[in-house]
């Protein structure tokens, strides 16, 4: 590998120093739009792909168990969230998004996300270029 071919490590940290460092406006852009905090819409979006426990919850969230009870806590008194029993383990809860969950979320992920000034100003070739290698490393 020639000397200055960058490592996987260090491109993956330069790609997202670039998303992370640009969804400050977004994410209060959100919070402004729905009137709650960027770590209930974190909650509900990982709550699309259906019910979860707690535990479950917490780690997709990447939150710790106490700070994922008040969010449900929270959101379940806004109704935007149930707990039911566990129907294959009646030790547990499993918490579902409600239609009212629903509909804040494609609120939130409605909200305008422009492009940061840094891929404004790219070329059509570079940005073609980007868009290709994007699409290759995607899930």
């Amino acid at each position: 590998m020639p000397d200055d071919t960058p490592t996987p490590d260090q491109v993956w940290r330069q790609l997202t120093h670039v998303v992370m460092d640009t969804r400050d406006a977004w994410k209060r852009a959100v919070v402004e739009r729905t009137g709650m905090p960027f770590s209930r819409i974190r909650v509900l979006r990982r709550l699309l792909a259906g019910p979860l426990t707690a535990k479950q919850l917490a780690r997709a969230a990447t939150m710790d168990a106490p700070a994922t009870t008040v969010v449900v806590n929270d959101l379940e008194e806004r109704g935007l969230v149930i707990r039911e029993i566990d129907p294959t383990n009646r030790r547990f809860k499993l918490i579902s998004i409600t239609d009212a969950g629903r509909a804040v979320t494609a609120e939130a992920l409605a909200t305008p996300d422009p492009a940061p000034a840094a891929i404004e100003a790219l070329d059509p070739a570079d940005l073609r270029t980007l868009h290709e290698l994007l699409r290759k490393i995607e899930h």
